[in-house]
């Protein structure tokens, strides 16, 4: 069997099979490979790959492939890389909650300005956080968000018990304290967090996005923000990267990571976990983990 992959470190493949060769991007491509992991965001570079050399399975090891998806050949099989990124995304939207709520944007600003601000703040217990979202990330901040107290509205595209569907958004959002945006970028998830999904959310709740920036549109949340409708933490944004004039850099109420999210310590090993686990599954025949079908 063969793998042909961006030069990772060396923990990554070090857990695979015995006999399994890994053949690096920057080397010469052999003809065929049975798995290519893309490298994130150089389509150029994966579009040549999928021309010249016969793939039978892209496993990415990012969570959403909106980015691959139209790349990938017809009768090539797409995997993404959903599990491996659920423990830091998860602790990501902790921490923004958590941020927002104790307001830690204003309390930095006064220290930058030696003002000593005391205020009262808002507790995470009791609050109603409306995860939008509810795979393999949206269960990961479930399990970490319970222990604080708050009451969960899980939402997926399926129904299924105690978990929500998109129909019942404008009964759920004015419930809501956060949303927490965890969809992947499909068309049907595009721009879903437009104005009247914005105007349905209640006065002064708190929009996460942990997700892919284009779900919400940007310029719909800048008038909500500006207005003090909502305040939001984006990881994700749209355009991204954010130039540095955008408007959003300034608006109230926002904090913003450029999508790290999922950058952490921890990823290499829960990579070479998660790969060991597949190409052991391809080569006993068994059903690969995280076939995207229907964009995701």
């Amino acid at each position: 069997m063969r793998i042909l992959a961006p030069r990772l470190r060396e923990e990554v493949f070090a857990l695979l099979p015995e006999g399994v060769e890994v053949r690096f991007l920057d080397e010469a491509w052999p003809e065929a490979a049975d798995f290519f992991i893309p490298p994130f965001g150089q389509e150029a570079l994966v579009r040549k790959v999928l021309a010249e050399v016969e793939v039978k399975v892209v496993q990415t090891l990012s969570a959403g492939v909106d980015w691959v998806l139209p790349m990938v050949p017809e009768g090539v099989v797409l995997c993404d890389g959903s599990g491996i990124h659920d423990v830091p995304v998860a602790e990501w939207v902790a921490m923004a909650l958590l941020a927002l709520l104790k307001d830690l944007p204003g309390f930095l600003e006064a220290q930058r300005e030696g003002r000593w601000a005391p205020k009262r703040l808002q507790d995470l217990e009791g609050k109603a956080i409306l995860l939008l979202g509810y795979g393999a990330i949206g269960r990961a901040v479930a399990e970490r968000l319970r222990p604080f107290g708050v009451e969960l509205l899980p939402v997926a595209r399926h129904a299924r018990p105690g978990v929500y569907t998109p129909q019942d958004l404008p009964h759920l959002l004015p419930q809501a304290d956060a949303v927490v945006v965890l969809l992947p970028l499909t068309p049907e998830t595009r721009g879903l967090v437009d104005r009247d999904f914005l105007s349905w959310m209640k006065p002064g709740a708190l929009l996460v996005n942990a997700g892919r920036g284009p779900v919400v549109d940007t310029e719909a949340l800048l008038e909500a923000l500006r207005e003090g409708k909502v305040r939001a933490a984006l990881d994700v944004t749209d355009p991204e990267p954010l130039p540095s004039d955008h408007p959003l850099w300034q608006a109230p109420g926002v904090l913003i990571t450029p999508h790290v999210a999922g950058l952490s310590q921890g990823f290499h090993r829960r990579a070479a976990r998660f790969l060991a686990e597949q190409v052991g599954r391809y080569l006993r025949g068994e059903p690969l983990r995280n076939v995207v079908l229907e964009g995701y």
